[in-house]
């Protein structure tokens, strides 16, 4: 026996619910229907109330063009106002899509949207899914790698030292101190890598926030370099205020990006005669200067890049550092800027954070609720 249809089926599968189509038929037919009635209306007093014998043909035919031009016009207002309108949800996603940093991969929401764009979001949200999971498996190899290259690369530190502790002939000396040169370059870019690792979005360090006292911090943390600061000629100075300056962070992470930023002005910078540290309260942040050579216009928009190093760079080093600079600083919340010459006589890198929230202990999205 043939299929019987319903009206109400079939209805339902032109315009299904929840659809684009239907949304638009629905506040558009009150208006179609209003815009008939009047022409109708128009229509039925040009012939029946208006006498045409008073009426010349010309004043019939400019009147019909008017009416007709104004309801052409309400309709068009009518329908670009209900298109406008059932397009919000659309809009939104764009808004939301478009806000989005680099690093967000959460799905999109598909709450409001027209069925026509839903199973399009959905297929997107799947390919951020795995693009999510893709990338933390990435980090998480990375993070393994560089925990278990720890162990036999602290053992080979070891015996070179042993080595270099004993009479070696000249060249047996120079190349054990190059595999220890070597040695500790490859552990500090393994604890480079973990910090990176830690500091990934997904792994949360938010979570491990404390109230931290800038001016408390950096006076320990910078005081740990004052010994390779002399040994270099370099006088390392802190500029902080008395009173506490405080913030939400995690001061492993926040010793890391001092030791990172220290560590390239002693570094980099060439006939530096000074380190200054500097806490400013409004907004809480810190900054570290040099009066060194400075940094190349074309690199002061790359250095923040992972594994980037400049051609012209006159020491080794792994390229991670400011990169590590860069995600500790977004893990708080913070803003970060780099000036040198001429602009700065030197190199300063100035951490601009967001300030403390309701409380430490908190993670990033309930202290900004």
């Amino acid at each position: 026996m043939p299929t019987e249809i319903k009206p109400g089926g079939l209805i339902e599968r032109l315009i299904p619910r929840g659809s684009l189509a239907r949304h638009l038929v629905r506040r558009l037919m009150p208006a179609v229907l209003l815009l008939v009635l009047l022409d109708l209306g128009v229509t039925w007093i040009m012939t029946i109330k208006i006498d045409l014998e008073t009426w010349l043909l010309r004043d019939i035919f400019w009147l019909m063009v008017l009416s007709q031009c104004f309801l052409v016009l309400l309709f068009a207002w009518v329908l670009i106002s209900g298109v406008r309108s059932e397009l919000t949800s659309i809009n939104r996603l764009a808004d939301d899509i478009r806000q989005r940093s680099i690093d967000d991969l959460q799905p999109l929401d598909e709450a409001g949207l027209p069925t026509e764009v839903a199973p399009l979001v959905t297929h997107f949200n799947d390919l951020l899914l795995r693009l999510d999971d893709s990338m933390q498996a990435q980090r998480r190899f990375i993070g393994h790698a560089a925990h278990q290259l720890r162990t036999p690369l602290s053992g080979l530190k070891l015996e070179s030292e042993l080595m270099l502790g004993r009479p070696l002939p000249d060249d047996v000396r120079e190349r054990a101190e190059r595999i220890k040169s070597v040695t500790d370059r490859m552990i500090r870019m393994g604890q480079q890598l973990l910090v990176l690792a830690r500091t990934d979005t997904s792994a949360r360090p938010q979570d491990s926030f404390n109230r931290v006292d800038l001016c408390e911090w950096i006076r320990y943390a910078g005081s740990e370099w004052l010994g390779t600061a002399r040994a270099r000629h370099i006088e390392l100075e802190l500029i902080a205020p008395d009173h506490p300056v405080w913030i939400d962070g995690d001061k492993v992470l926040l010793g890391e990006l001092l030791s990172n930023l220290i560590d390239n002005a002693l570094r980099y910078g060439v006939g530096a005669t000074g380190i200054t540290l500097r806490v400013t309260e409004n907004p809480p942040s810190f900054s570290v200067a040099d009066d060194g050579p400075g940094i190349d216009t074309e690199d002061v928009e790359r250095v923040f890049e992972a594994f980037y190093r400049s051609p012209r760079a006159a020491s080794g080093g792994s390229g991670l550092g400011m990169a590590i600079v860069r995600e500790i600083a977004r893990a708080h919340g913070a803003w970060w800027k780099l000036a040198s010459r001429p602009d700065f006589p030197g190199t300063r890198v100035a951490i601009v954070f967001p300030g403390p929230r309701r409380g430490a202990g908190l993670t990033r999205f309930e202290q900004a609720a």
